[in-house]
């Protein structure tokens, strides 16, 4: 009668078997359980470069070490009638001082940053930039998926050509601006009708804010966005560049007042969208 009991080949096959099994789950729980960690310590460290870098603490984040502080709060209100905002062109100067270029002359084709505000009843464009109508249409349906008909207003900050470009582009669009760029546009005899000029509020929901410096007459946009106080400054921060050292662009009317609106917009803002850059965190860069 054979015996039951397994004799020393099968058991040490068994054996080896159940070895090689905790070894595989040994493994899988060492690459799940650092994948974990990693992910934890990555978001921590970005936690804390954010702090460092820009001085403001990340909500949410766990302080610094040493730093008691409650995270900061943010300007803006988180109830807005603001929905969402797009950028629609990243400008660029003609000639940049901080890449070493001069301000004798022109280097490239300027193109000013152009920005899309959107809320419940209106389409606002800011400073139509592209003076191809192909173009202008291109970057809105990239951008958004838009057409140029499905925009319902536009917001010239000022009266240097280039943050007007693209304005022809929008018949059906309201044409808007601060009522002295208002009258000259309207007196510049360059636009086939009239800009309307207006002030304060638009839709409710967009404050027009005098940002003078860069000209006499130029006006930014602020509005709230998901508890984040948003200011469209066009070409009163000409780039974070200029913005981190209080500097107007070479041919800024009055350079004190710039500075001085600089200061004002630091105080204000959260996020800065400049007039020929992409958007920036301003306390990256106050």
């Amino acid at each position: 009668m054979p015996s039951s009991n397994p004799g020393p080949q099968e058991q040490l096959c068994k054996r080896t078997t159940a070895l090689d099994k905790r070894k595989t789950h040994s493994r899988l729980y060492t690459r799940a359980a650092f994948l974990a960690k990693a992910g934890t310590i990555l978001g921590s460290a970005f936690a804390v470069m954010v702090n460092c870098y820009c001085k403001r603490p990340v909500r949410g984040s766990s302080p610094l070490p040493g730093n008691t502080s409650q995270p900061a709060r943010w300007r803006g209100r988180k109830r807005s009638k603001v929905k969402r905002w797009d950028v629609i062109t990243i400008g660029n100067l003609s000639r940049n001082s901080y890449w070493g270029e001069s301000d004798e002359r022109g280097l490239r084709p300027v193109i000013c940053t152009c920005t899309l505000i959107t809320g419940d009843a209106f389409r606002l464009l800011v400073d139509p930039s592209l003076a191809e109508a192909t173009e202008m249409a291109r970057e809105l349906d990239r951008r958004t998926g838009l057409k140029l008909e499905d925009i319902t207003a536009l917001f010239v900050t000022h009266e240097h050509s280039d943050h007007y470009a693209g304005i022809a582009h929008f018949p059906n669009a309201r044409w808007l601006a601060p009522p002295d760029v208002a009258d000259i546009l309207n007196g510049s005899g360059k636009l086939p009708r009239r800009v309307e000029g207006v002030t304060n509020r638009l839709f409710d929901a967009v404050k027009i804010i005098p940002t003078p410096g860069h000209t006499p007459t130029h006006h930014g946009l602020r509005f709230d966005w998901n508890g984040l106080s948003i200011v469209v400054a066009a070409d009163s921060v000409p780039t974070r560049d200029f913005f981190r050292e209080r500097r107007g662009f070479f041919n800024t009317a009055d350079f004190e007042q710039s500075r001085r609106t600089m200061d004002e917009l630091a105080a204000t803002a959260d996020i800065i969208v400049p007039g020929h850059d992409n958007y920036f965190l301003c306390e990256c860069f106050a």
